[in-house]
């Protein structure tokens, strides 16, 4: 709550309280204060008690019951803020720090992800590439929860110094990885490093003023430009265009991960387990922690999302493997959920009071639901590039045009910063308005190359818009604000748990229908243009190949039958992709409904700011705090 910095001017805990009640203006009073860090509009049913004092100064002359797990509160209004703080090399070094993160996480997916063939050809072949992609999946989503709680108990700082760590040992493994297993291992460990990285929205959320979030969550993106906009271009021109190939991807990445580190190592100073707890033994906090719900969560949701994944790639649906890891894993989750609720451990891994606030749950359906439909533009836009649309061009146009939906997803996320009041009408109208230009693509063709890049650049620029407004609303309109961790990464985690099934619904839909269409128009195209109908099976191969010598295999092949073979697939690939983007109509229409129901945060913008970042300061005057906490409870006694 306070600044106990021991900064000449800083005020004690109880001073700061006065000090708001009567100095802070308009802008800012005690009860704007006290409503922001612990309660949203009345849905918080945590302090429902008969004390009528305050839960902002019960913060300042000891514990509240609930402080028991999430410590102390450090928020202040920005005009207490010490002179120069914005400017500081702390608060800069540490905005570079978590733009930089946000760009190795992402970019530990997105750069390798559209060049995977290209590098199981080096390295494979290998019938288990898919769990590259899928085990930083598995491990950035399942991470998500547990670095929010357990860092919203014991502090940030290592967690985030550790996580660009492991970012940077996963690179180097990647690097050097002379088989897909190695890479898999490699992946597994950006992964991990990545549910920091990805932990983006609570991170730079609380060093910065409420009503200033919007700019700070734009800020952070601008980041994801070389590491997720432009991703498929920059994996292409290492491969074409420099000596180290697919590798060079993660040489760049090995740097930007190690400077990362430094910088949260240097600058990086959130309040410590001493500052949140005071003299409490921290010991007892480990031996207390809820390592069952820890458990029971990351098994139910690893399980749950292996299933999901495995489905139609792996295994097919109906096999025992996927059916009893999924059901497993659902019951895993129901288990944890039941945990949460009755078995009152003393530091929940997930409080469950997070669920009962309706307005923030429809915040995270509308965040997932956009991201559901931001996947199925990213997973279907370069495949269909490369099936409908790349015939004639360079690999590297192909790349360029790959790159359209993540660049309309940042322009809608910058514009949105701009516009930080009645983000609910705004949700109310960007939402459905994304949903009809994707359902749209519905109508694309081979001929209609300019046509459906400007649907999906569009469809992904209101769907970005739709991202940046419900993932800030996220972390504003929480019952408390000392619990952003818990919260955003709760939301995060089920974000990636219900994009994770739509986008397995999109790649099935569209598997199921290509094994539809190109047998029904290629083999009678190819036929009639006078292929001989053994050599059918190796013009498939080769045209999904695209290599010249695929092509050569082809018995009895033309460039007339070449040419005519080659459009027919693209008609049924057409075919098939209009009926996964009628699929997406499904979970916009979900979405539209619920935007209706958006909550409004307008009176929650505040120049409040959570927590400063110069505890190498703070922590000095922790034992003045401590004396005067003990004082006063002897006094009460």
């Amino acid at each position: 709550m306070a600044d106990i910095s021991g900064r000449p001017g800083s005020k004690s805990e109880t001073d700061v309280v006065a000090h708001v009640d009567h100095d802070s203006g308009p802008d800012q009073s005690r009860d704007q204060i006290q409503t922001q860090q612990h309660g949203y509009d009345g849905d918080n049913n945590n302090n429902n008690n008969n004390d009528d004092t305050p839960a902002f100064e019960k913060m300042a002359l000891g514990h509240t019951e609930d402080d028991n797990v999430v410590g102390a509160d450090f928020a202040v209004a920005d005009d207490q803020l010490p002179a120069g703080y914005f400017r500081s090399l702390n608060f800069v070094g540490s905005m570079l720090a978590i733009g930089l993160s946000f760009c190795c996480g992402v970019g530990g997916f997105s750069l390798i992800a559209p060049v995977l063939g290209i590098v199981n050809a080096d390295i494979g072949p290998d019938p288990n590439l898919t769990w590259v992609s899928m085990s930083y999946l598995l491990t950035s989503s399942i991470g998500l929860i547990v670095v929010g709680r357990v860092t919203d108990i014991f502090g940030r700082r290592w967690w985030f110094v550790g996580g660009n760590a492991m970012g940077t040992l996963g690179a180097i493994v990647c690097a050097v990885a002379p088989n897909v297993p190695a890479l898999i291992a490699g992946e597994t460990l950006i992964g991990v490093g990545a549910s920091v990285q990805l932990s983006y929205a609570f991170a730079v959320g609380e060093i910065v003023p409420l009503q200033w979030r919007f700019l700070a969550q734009a800020y952070v993106f601008v980041w994801g430009i070389p590491g997720s906009g432009l991703a498929p271009a920059i994996s292409y021109a290492f491969i074409y265009q420099t000596k180290a190939g697919w590798r060079g991807i993660f040489y760049f990445l090995i740097a930007l991960n190690a400077f990362t580190t430094v910088l949260f190592y240097l600058f990086y100073h959130p309040p410590t387990f001493r500052m949140k707890h005071a003299s409490a033994n921290k010991q007892a906090f480990i031996k207390s922690f809820d390592y069952l719900g820890i458990v029971l969560v990351t098994l139910g949701l690893l399980l749950f999302l292996m299933g999901i994944s495995w489905g139609g790639t792996l295994h097919p649906w109906k096999s025992a493997a996927v059916i009893v890891t999924i059901v497993l894993g659902f019951l895993i989750i129901v288990a944890f959920v039941l945990w949460e609720t009755y078995g009152h451990p003393k530091e929940p891994m997930m409080p469950i009071h997070v669920f009962r606030h309706r307005g923030w749950n429809i915040t995270i359906v509308l965040w997932s639901l956009g991201a559901a439909i931001y996947y199925a533009n990213a997973i279907l836009w370069p495949s269909m590039v490369a099936a409908l649309y790349s015939e004639g061009h360079s690999r590297m146009w192909a790349g360029w045009m790959s790159c359209i939906p993540g660049c309309g997803i940042l322009a809608g996320e910058f514009c949105a910063a701009a516009f930080k009041r009645r983000t609910n009408w705004q949700i109310m109208v960007v939402f459905p308005v994304g949903g009809v230009l994707l359902g749209a693509m519905a109508t694309s063709t081979p001929d209609t190359v300019v046509r459906s890049s400007a649907l999906i650049f569009f469809a992904s620029f209101f769907i970005g818009w739709n991202e940046l407004l419900n993932s800030t609303v996220a972390t504003i309109s929480i019952q408390d604000q000392r619990e952003i961790g818990t919260y955003a990464g709760t939301g995060g985690s089920s974000r990636s748990l219900i994009s994770t099934v739509c986008s397995t619904i999109y790649t099935t839909v569209l598997s199921n229908r290509l094994a539809q269409t190109i047998p029904a128009k290629v083999p009678a195209a190819v036929v009639a243009a006078g292929l001989p109908e053994g050599s059918v099976a190796a013009f498939i191969a080769a045209i999904q190949a695209g290599t010249a010598a695929a092509w050569d295999a082809v018995a009895g092949l033309t460039p007339e039958i070449q040419t005519a073979g080659i459009r027919a697939y693209q008609e049924a690939s057409a075919s098939a992709y209009s009926t996964v983007f009628l699929t997406t109509i499904a979970f916009s229409g979900l979405g539209s409904i619920l935007a209706i129901f958006a909550p409004n945060v307008d009176h929650l913008l505040t120049k409040s700011v959570n927590i400063t970042v110069n505890v190498a300061e703070q922590d000095a005057a922790v034992g003045v705090a401590q004396e005067q906490e003990k004082r006063v409870n002897q006094s009460v006694v």
